[in-house]
């Protein structure tokens, strides 16, 4: 593992993307404790397209069109929901300790908003080989320790995105007002990645 392997990852980490925006939004309307569920779930949901990379399925995604357009509108349809979700609950702010089944549906949604992005498989797929000498003998091994790096690295970072969130949250917390007005920006952020998502090619 290179320090220029580090520098990388650290940046495509910070570069804010579904899983900041949804982490983000969270520590908004939930709190510190559930924004690092989120976290967890985001996280988790980049482990497919790590091992994917590693072992070589990301490139069925890149060769085959269907099977892209399949993961790529399912993820569209998904970022839809989320919006809808967020512009239904705005408003609703959530003070109480989350309950277990709360915090594991606050979980799944953080991990189906990365599985269901192609996007991730083909960006590890160009990503990882940059840092594997063309001469190792282990570059299997040497991916899998770069993923988890990447994977550890983009938990630590999430889970410091939804504890500023947290912090930004107690200058709303008396205003029904403002915090509907920033879940609905959400709910727009979260329209316009499907968008995004919708219009891209391989």
């Amino acid at each position: 593992m290179t320090l220029e392997f580090l520098m990388t990852a650290m940046i495509v980490v910070l570069l804010p993307g579904t899983g900041v925006i949804y982490t983000v939004s969270v520590g908004l309307s939930r709190g510190a404790r559930t924004s690092v569920v989120a976290a967890l779930g985001c996280t988790a949901g980049i482990v497919p397209h790590l091992c994917a990379s590693v072992f070589g399925v990301a490139a069925i995604l890149h060769t085959s069109a269907v099977a892209f357009q399949v993961f790529k509108w399912l993820g569209v349809l998904y970022l839809a929901y989320l919006a809808y979700a967020m512009w239904r609950e705005s408003g609703a702010l959530e003070f109480s300790t989350p309950t277990q089944r709360s915090a594991s549906r606050v979980a799944l949604r953080g991990f189906l908003i990365n599985i269901l992005n192609p996007k991730l498989s083909i960006f590890f797929l160009a990503f990882l080989p940059q840092f594997v000498p063309a001469d190792a003998t282990h570059a299997v091994y040497q991916m899998l320790v770069l993923s988890v790096a990447f994977m550890l690295m983009t938990f630590v970072v999430f889970v410091g995105y939804g504890v500023l969130a947290h912090q930004v949250r107690h200058l709303v917390a008396r205003s029904p007002a403002a915090m509907q007005a920033i879940q609905r920006v959400f709910a727009g952020v979260f329209v316009a990645l499907g968008a995004k998502l919708a219009l891209s090619e391989r």
